[in-house]
């Protein structure tokens, strides 16, 4: 066997031992605030996702083969195992693409480390008779929140999205086990373990966006394999040692296989600065229901709208829209979609962006209703829609579009970066979108009922007794036609 790197070099041991040792003293009060934030609008994800057509597919299913647990299905009143309850409430977060993403390492976070700990809560409430207290549950998020976006940045961040990779479901086992783990109280050694045995079941193919459910639930099968990995690792199960350090068979050499840079990966990014640099701070609420990479395009159309209204409005004159992006967003979005589209493909789709936006002049989860998700007037935009890549965009979130008409007339702009990277949404904006999104899926009353605990959660002393009977009732699917 070959030699285990020494201690004070193994990137691995330094994040597990972080992880032990971080405590909310050392976390920035700025740093706990932004996570409460994160936390609320993950939630208001799953509440409306609980319920839409998917699903209730991926819900039957599961609830077929699982018999009932400890942990709350979100939107549902029923109960399930841990791991088929973060499996399950990951796929809700997801299942309408609102939810918040790393703008350097892209995971979505909050899909991943949210259901895992949520289910763990439960799980370790319900054995041991013991309250866990919101301080422990935020500094458990905040664990898996740092780690994901680091293991990302190892692996070059976007460019596995490039080579074909979905990437957060790459990322995000070990941010569950990292979360997880801090949640249970794991020592250094065992924490290790969680996180080799969570790695060791890390997958997701960036196909899954062109037509299928399974995209949805890819985050989730990284929740549930950090929760399986912790609990196994908890009795003692031993895992790979130094998963990000091997060199035979490691994390990072095998899943850069196929990096079109050099080097491949950089294993110190998995520790570098760790509570001094927080990623937290990186990661990103979106105010459109699409793939992160659509966002810019959205944006650059509606600057247009914005300075040309009436020019704008007359897109049956358009003959041609060029949108110009950097590789990765080109690779994730810039195909061209097939009739009819999916909602998973709509909203994984430049074209299909431009044309929402192009028409109706926004972007809202309605648009995505049966009814209106093939409309003529769509299709008739979307092929009007040219995407390339360009390699002035490279590594950042620049993109350029330019619409042509018939007489001539050629309306052109670029946005350095959208709205919701830069300038990020504020704490203020992130609670209107919670309530919007949440407005009709739940009353009001427990709408409040949930912010308070969340905003508060440092002062609560037993999250699984005030949060999750808010969060089990049922909810209601508003994107019915």
């Amino acid at each position: 066997m070959a030699a285990r790197t020494s201690p004070s070099t193994s990137v691995t041991r330094n994040l597990a031992t972080w992880i032990e040792e971080v405590n909310p003293s050392s976390i920035p009060a700025e740093i706990q605030t932004r996570a409460k934030y994160l936390i609320l609008d993950g939630l208001g994800c799953a509440l409306l996702g609980s319920r839409l057509p998917w699903s209730v597919k991926a819900h039957d299913a599961i609830t077929a083969i699982e018999g009932t647990g400890n942990c709350t299905v979100i939107g549902w009143n029923k109960t399930l195992p841990p791991t088929s309850a973060a499996l399950l409430n990951s796929t809700f977060l997801q299942a309408f693409d609102l939810d918040d993403y790393h703008i350097e390492a892209p995971i979505h976070a909050s899909s991943v480390i949210l259901p895992a700990v949520l289910a763990a809560a439960e799980q370790q409430t319900h054995t041991t008779g013991l309250p866990i207290g919101g301080a422990d549950f935020l500094t458990a998020m905040i664990a898996g929140y740092e780690t994901g976006p680091r293991v990302g940045l190892a692996l070059g961040g976007s460019h596995m999205l490039t080579i074909g990779w979905h990437s957060g479901a790459i990322f995000g086992p070990a941010a569950s086990a990292a979360a997880v783990s801090k949640l249970l109280h794991l020592s250094t050694d065992h924490i290790e373990d969680a996180l080799g045995m969570a790695c060791t079941q890390a997958c997701g193919l960036m196909s899954a966006q062109f037509e299928s459910m399974v995209k949805r639930m890819q985050h989730g099968f990284a929740a549930r394999s950090g929760v399986l990995a912790t609990y196994l690792a908890r009795e003692g199960f031993t895992g790979i040692k130094e998963i990000f350090d091997r060199e035979y068979g490691g994390f990072l050499g095998m899943y850069s296989l196929g990096a079109e840079k050099e080097p491949r990966f950089v294993k110190e990014e998995v520790s570098k600065d760790l509570g001094e640099v927080w990623q937290t701070e990186r990661i990103r609420e979106k105010p459109y229901p699409l793939m992160a990479g659509t966002h810019c395009t959205v944006d650059c159309v509606r600057v247009l709208q914005k300075e040309h209204p009436e020019r704008m409005r007359d897109w049956k004159g358009i003959v041609r829209i060029e949108a110009e992006m950097a590789r990765a967003a080109y690779k994730k979005g810039g195909w061209r979609p097939e009739r009819p589209a999916t909602v998973t493909a709509a909203q994984m789709c430049v074209p299909y962006a431009v044309a929402l936006q192009v028409l109706d002049g926004e972007i809202v989860p309605g648009q995505f209703a049966p009814a209106k998700l093939n409309r003529e007037e769509i299709w008739e935009i979307i092929g009007k829609v040219e995407c390339r890549e360009v390699d002035e965009f490279d590594h950042s979130w620049a993109q350029r579009v330019k619409v042509v008409f018939e007489d001539g007339e050629v309306l052109e702009t670029t946005v350095l970066a959208p709205r919701g990277v830069k300038p990020a949404l504020s704490n203020e904006e992130i609670l209107e979108k919670w309530r919007a999104v949440t407005r009709g899926v739940i009353a009001e009353e427990r709408q409040r009922e949930i912010e308070a605990v969340v905003l508060h959660l440092e002062d609560v002393d037993d999250v699984v007794g005030k949060l999750a009977g808010l969060l089990a009732p049922e909810t209601v699917n508003v994107l019915e036609d």
